[in-house]
């Protein structure tokens, strides 16, 4: 339905103007005569084209919007006046019409878990079963404090591996913008230059120029390679088969793998545990955490574990059969199967590998720097010691 701005005039001569919205201007002329205000004026409001990557909303929003809420609801404010609070605080406009959204579900008799669940891009389904949890139990302010407690040091380990692989990014990503400046740009100039002097050029050099020479004959087909290999990944990772065989080379990789298997670790016990302490069941636990699992192969190995509990086996030998997880974590869920305290279990194993994700992050940090350092001075030094290799030999028979 079109909506309208419009000015008017009260009964007592006030001028009013406002935004509404009607099939049409003869019916927001009714509309509008009906609160007894006479317009004046009318234009149809232009629609807005608003383009949102992913749910528009950042975890650290979530997170901080979490956190809030549960330390209002402890502090005994309705949920209703809480969620009104928070909306209008939000400087996020999508994420304060979902609080708004969300405030008016409760205000009409719904369940705040059925409310959030509304909202699945910003609100996934940990967040939602949790919040279910709390609300039959009684004690949402306690899950909402684990729920904040859970999402703060998700957040804190992506920040983590999110720094660590910038540097390389950035450093990676300039190297090539360099060399493919100097392989289009410079480099010809300089075989011209070669070409009419008539030097014989050495071999280097020679190289240098027949690499700037496929290039510019092939520069389309590189990028439409490029592109095309990033649409096969993106493409690939939907489809469930090749999703697993890629999650797990990346498990595999000589440097980033070892990282990657630690942060799938820390993800799958800190969210594994922090279901089992909100009351969670253990197959409905096990549900959420292999859809939140982030990995194919990790997912697969939790969908076994349900399998075999459902048979009356234990969850320990699908997980170890995966591969992903270590002998120390398989005999920690292990012994806390056999006692009952599962969940301490693995809160215990998610704080090692939170500290095991640091110390990787900070090893991985430290070899590339340099690392990159290096490339960066090889390719480029190269490029330009090639370049200059014939002009040493010409000074040098000029001299001669």
């Amino acid at each position: 339905m079109p909506v309208f701005e419009y000015t008017g005039r009260t009964a007592t001569g006030q001028t009013v103007s406002g935004t509404l919205e009607a099939k049409n201007k003869d019916e927001l002329i009714r509309l509008l005569r009906k609160q007894r205000v006479i317009v004046t004026k009318i234009k149809k409001k232009p629609k807005q084209i608003n383009i949102v990557i992913g749910s528009g909303v950042k975890p650290v929003e979530v997170s901080r919007f979490t956190r809030q809420f549960a330390v209002m609801i402890e502090a005994g404010l309705p949920l209703v006046q809480c969620l009104d609070i928070l909306a209008s605080q939000s400087t996020n406009k999508i994420f304060a019409k979902a609080l708004a959204d969300i405030r008016d579900s409760v205000s009409s008799g719904s369940t705040l878990a059925q409310a959030m669940a509304k909202h699945k891009k910003i609100f996934d389904e940990l967040y939602v079963n949790m919040v279910e949890a709390g609300e039959i139990g009684g004690a949402l302010e306690v899950i909402l404090k684990r729920l904040a407690d859970y999402r703060e040091k998700a957040d804190s380990i992506r920040r983590k591996v999110k720094g660590a692989l910038t540097y390389p990014a950035i450093v990676g990503t300039m190297m090539v913008l360099i060399a493919w400046v100097m392989l289009t740009f410079i480099v010809p100039i300089f075989a011209g230059m070669f070409e009419s002097l008539g030097a014989e050029l050495p071999k280097p050099t020679q190289i240098v120029i027949n690499i700037s020479n496929w290039l510019k004959r092939n520069m389309l087909l590189i990028i439409g390679g490029l592109i095309g290999l990033v649409v096969a990944y993106k493409m690939g990772m939907k489809h469930p088969k090749t999703r697993y065989i890629l999650d797990g080379i990346k498990l595999k990789l000589p440097i980033f793998g070892d990282l990657v298997r630690k942060n799938a670790v820390a993800r799958f016990s800190r969210t594994l545990s922090t279901l089992l302490q909100s009351g969670v069941n253990i197959i409905d636990a096990l549900n959420i955490t292999a859809k939140t699992a982030g990995n194919a192969v990790v997912e697969k190995a939790i969908k076994d574990s349900i399998i075999a509990i459902s048979q009356g086996e234990t969850i320990t030998a699908p997980l170890e059969e995966s591969g992903v997880f270590p002998p120390m974590v398989i005999q920690m869920i292990n012994v806390g199967e056999k006692t009952g305290n599962m969940d301490e279990m693995l809160s215990r194993v998610a704080d090692f590998y939170d500290e095991e994700v640091d110390a990787a992050v900070e090893s991985l940090t430290a070899l590339i720097e340099p690392l990159m350092t290096v490339v960066m001075g090889v390719v480029v030094g190269g490029l330009l010691i090639a370049m200059y290799l014939p002009m040493f030999d010409i000074i040098g028979k000029i001299k001669g």
